[in-house]
């Protein structure tokens, strides 16, 4: 049994028929999701940590979204970059990532 320390919850736009459009989406957030799941598996977190794309969180303007559970911390215009401190400082470290709460 897996035993999920994080769940990481990132907006790709995907709507209910399966398309996705929308602000996140254009704003690069599959690759974000990719670069999340590429960071959890390279720091062998795969067992700790679950990366889940979603549909809208109803906030585009600070696209794109990500959620970080259990403690329920909204970040927003996160981009590629930002993945790796999230994941270093959130995840491992317990530290929120305060210029990118929102």
């Amino acid at each position: 049994m897996i035993d999920i320390k994080h769940h990481i919850f990132v907006c790709t736009s995907c709507r209910v028929n399966g398309m996705q459009k929308g602000l996140c989406y254009t704003k690069d957030s599959v690759q974000v999701v990719q670069k999340f799941m590429e960071e959890v598996e390279d720091r062998d977190l795969i067992n700790e940590v679950m990366v889940t794309n979603t549909g809208c969180f109803g906030i585009c303007n600070k696209g794109p979204i990500v959620v970080v559970y259990p403690e329920g911390t909204w970040y927003g215009n996160v981009t590629v970059n930002d993945v790796e401190k999230i994941v270093e400082q959130h995840i491992e470290g317990g530290q929120v990532v305060k210029e990118l709460v929102i």
